[in-house]
């Protein structure tokens, strides 16, 4: 077998796939971030606090009610979800008017309190959950081994994203939705329930977040932390693609997952700062981002 710069292709190929599957993870995230900043201007850092939420979801069905992994895919999102839309009627419908900084510091706060109770709870050592036996085993590609369950993230993720992407920028729900944001007296003349709309909106956001929560429940011990430290590469992520930008966030989550996978193959060392070296040098030449729109 071929190597490239003394690099063997199964190691090329092995970090280029666990890079396809953080990818996965930011491009999701990111997306659900990019949703309720660009349509509702909440910098929302609960995110990762209820990804962490949404594994912790589908454990709890599986341990205490004996639902498995499939329907956890279903339900945990909507759950997830649910929640959103409390936290959003009971306060974040409150800050709408007053200045980012307000959103940032009462959603840090309740990540920070859903992250307490849960360790308090359940502690930090992690809870293991078995991946579904239809996707056990993986396939010989010659070049490389791809684990089933690993390549269902990966298309499990461009579908959900690409969907959402369609949604809002290809169909009249999306239309109302971004026109709500410019002028919702307008948009509410013509009969539309504004403030449920921002509402289901947040609750969709959020459960995106959920939904990758059960994707990576299987891969990753569910524990209070999982999402403490990849909410700070997922805003990185958001702010290189462009703040509200849809697509910017998949492309982005996409693209620098697969930077970080070849970092990891060539220069080790830099792989945990390599996404915040990529933002610095993004915000120097394009401040609004790659995909941001200039105001």
């Amino acid at each position: 077998m071929f190597e490239l710069l003394g690099i063997p292709p199964q190691a090329l190929f092995g970090q280029l796939l666990l890079g396809l599957i953080n990818g996965s993870f930011y491009a999701m995230l990111s997306l659900g971030l990019a949703i309720i900043f660009g349509l509702l201007n909440i910098i929302n850092f609960t995110h990762g606090a209820q990804y962490m939420l949404g594994a912790f979801v589908a454990w709890m069905l599986l341990n205490f009610l004996g639902i498995g992994y499939w329907w956890a895919l279903l339900l945990a999102p909507l759950i997830v979800g649910a929640t959103g839309i409390v936290i959003e009627r009971l306060l974040i419908s409150r800050l709408y008017h007053l200045d980012h900084l307000y959103g940032l510091l009462l959603t840090f706060g309740l990540a920070l309190i859903l992250q307490g109770v849960l360790r308090n709870e359940y502690g930090i050592s992690g809870l293991p959950y078995g991946m579904p036996s239809a996707l056990s085993g993986g396939q010989n590609l010659g070049f490389m081994f791809l684990p089933n369950y690993r390549g269902w993230i990966i298309v499990a993720s461009l579908v959900v994203c690409l969907g959402t992407w369609f949604v809002i920028e290809k169909t009249r729900l999306g239309a109302y939705l971004r026109a709500a944001t410019e002028n919702p007296t307008l948009v509410g003349a013509f009969g539309i329930n504004v403030p449920l709309m921002i509402t289901l909106t947040y609750g969709f956001g959020v459960a995106l977040a959920g939904f990758a929560g059960v994707l990576a429940a299987p891969i990753y011990s569910v524990n209070p932390n999982m999402g403490a430290d990849l909410i700070i590469v997922v805003f990185a992520v958001v702010v290189i693609g462009g703040m509200g930008s849809i697509m910017g966030s998949i492309v982005t989550g996409f693209g620098l997952g697969l930077i970080e996978g070849l970092t990891r193959v060539f220069y080790p060392e830099g792989s945990a700062v390599v996404i915040f070296v990529i933002m610095a040098i993004v915000l120097m030449i394009k401040p609004a981002g790659l995909f941001g729109r200039t105001a």
